[in-house]
């Protein structure tokens, strides 16, 4: 099928994707769920090519491996795990075993931990030692911070508890710019990290420690972990009734459905982060349930093959018209580069093609004065996906919305159709141009169109859409992964830097030494330490 595929991108890579439309492609190639749109007919994807996608994904055994997934099998087999953030939202489903036990009582339990923290805060019942609580700081990487990280801002019209901070940098900057505007007697600190071990977290954590030390005298009284480490959390100081555990069969990454989602759901209260929840819950429903060919995840994840495998796309850019979500691009490059960007097969076996894209944008329409130049008129193509509500938050300010709904529309349009070069010719000559002037001048002013994108379109941000658009992500990087054969839920790539860090730490020390370093890092931490006393 792949060999079939590229057959058919090489007869029609050519082909105008204007000349596919007709009064039926709109509808065609469009999948509507609870209100969210998925337009997939600005792309050279024609009915037996979808068709084919398809029949790819089936012969890959990807709707097998889907309910395995939902079954609570360990599909992530290097570490023998399931893969089970779905049950995090499985507000209204049947009971989910892993190893025999339902995994159910436990994740409601956890939920309902969660909401009796966040009213307590809320409400003023849990103070710090200055009063009622009015800042919140995460302090994670990875995972642990850039779920939470992207849905308060996202969120913010519905954020009417404690502000919310994020600290993941080991650079002392990060920590010290978001302290320095804070009090800490009114701050509750959120330790987010598995193991407790997390050398930038645990860095983070001992030093908003000292930073409360010097102003609270139980500093301690003002933390709470997400953290199945009991007793790292307990010789940190804080007692069991604030430290909230998730399982192995969660990934970082897929993590914010449940506590590492806590500091959204102190912002916007529990009922809001219920939505959040139900919202991914849906999109689970519908990825379940709802036939290939009208699928979205699937139809994301295949239109999303075609690009890249297929068409030798490098990139995707993810587009957002919604400033809110200025964060999503940064968390979609972690849930799909580290999930997807693998080289290796699920049999230990070298893969002969890329897998993951470059996954990367901005929110519109900043990007638009940045780097729409090169998606317009450079010579590599971008597929983009564009993010839009129909509906901003703020009614008095309606007509920045539709300046911005426009634009959007007015960028998928243009990459669509282009400029030709007599038509550039012609607006050219209009403002007295002629000769050899009017050809330079044309020239510049031609767009190559032909450019594919898609678009996601929902009425208005709220904590239900936010959560199917996460949870429409999700199941992309599983489709893909499934089909590519690659295991999703495995990060083995971080690790090489983690153990050469701790090898470099003492080098960097004042009196360390450089032996047994690799001459190119010794000489550059030899330069470190010149300038550190220069």
């Amino acid at each position: 099928m792949w060999d079939r595929l590229k057959d058919r991108h090489e007869a029609a890579k050519d082909r105008k994707i204007t000349d596919l439309f007709d009064e039926d492609r709109t509808e065609a190639f469009g999948i509507e769920t609870d209100g969210l749109f998925f337009d997939f007919s600005k792309t050279n994807i024609d009915p037996d090519t979808f068709a084919d996608l398809i029949a790819l994904a089936e012969g890959q055994g990807v709707p097998a491996k889907r309910d395995a997934m939902f079954a609570g099998e360990k599909i992530n087999e290097t570490e023998e795990r399931a893969v089970l953030h779905t049950a995090l939202r499985n507000l209204d489903g049947d009971a989910v075993y892993v190893d025999g036990e339902d995994v159910m009582p436990g994740v409601k339990a956890t939920l309902a931990k969660m909401a009796a923290f966040a009213n307590a805060v809320r409400s003023g019942a849990f103070q710090g030692q200055g009063g009622r609580i009015t800042d919140v700081v995460n302090i994670g990487i990875g995972g642990s911070d850039l779920g939470p990280a992207m849905a308060y801002p996202a969120l913010r019209p519905f954020a009417d508890g404690p502000k919310c901070h994020f600290i993941s940098n080991v650079d002392g900057a990060d920590l010290a710019d978001k302290l320095a505007e804070l009090n800490p007697e009114t701050t509750l600190v959120l330790v987010a990290s598995k193991t407790f071990t997390t050398m930038e977290t645990m860095m983070n954590a001992q030093s908003a420690l000292d930073w409360m030390s010097a102003r609270v005298k139980e500093p301690a009284s003002q933390f709470a972990a997400i953290s199945t480490a009991e007793e790292e959390t307990a010789a940190f100081g804080i007692p069991a009734e604030r430290v909230f555990g998730f399982e192995d069969w969660v990934g970082g990454r897929y993590s914010m459905w449940g506590p590492i989602g806590l500091s959204i759901m102190l912002a916007v209260g529990p009922e809001h982060f219920t939505e959040f929840l139900r919202g991914g819950q849906a999109m689970d429903v519908h990825f379940r349930e709802a036939p290939l060919e009208k699928n979205m995840p699937f139809a994301l994840a295949l239109t999303g093959i075609w690009h890249h495998q297929i068409c030798g796309y490098g990139t995707r850019a993810v587009l957002p018209y919604e400033n809110r979500l200025l964060r999503l691009a940064a968390y979609l490059q972690q849930l799909e580069m580290e999930s997807n960007g693998k080289s290796v097969s699920l049999a230990g076996e070298a893969l002969d093609q890329t897998v993951g894209p470059i996954v990367w944008g901005e929110p519109g329409t900043n990007g638009q004065h940045a780097f729409y130049q090169l998606i317009h008129q450079g010579r590599q193509v971008v597929p983009c996906e564009f993010i839009v509500g129909a509906v901003g938050h703020e009614p008095e300010l309606a007509h920045h919305h539709k300046a911005l709904l426009s634009n959007c529309l007015a960028q998928s349009e243009a990459l669509l159709l282009g400029r030709d070069y007599e038509t550039a010719e012609g607006l050219m000559a209009a403002k007295g141009y002629t000769g050899d002037a009017l050809k330079a001048h044309a020239m510049q002013r031609v767009f190559p169109g032909n450019r594919p994108s898609t678009t996601l379109m929902y009425k208005t941000l709220t904590p239900f859409v936010l959560g199917q658009i996460i949870a429409l992500y999700e199941h992309r990087v599983f489709v893909e992964g499934a089909i590519l054969g690659i295991n999703s839920y495995d990060q083995w790539g971080v690790e090489l830097g983690k153990e050469l860090a701790k090898k470099l730490a003492p080098a960097v020390e004042d009196d360390g030494s450089t032996e047994g370093l690799h001459a190119g890092t010794a000489a550059l931490v030899t330069r470190a330490k010149a300038l550190r006393v220069s």
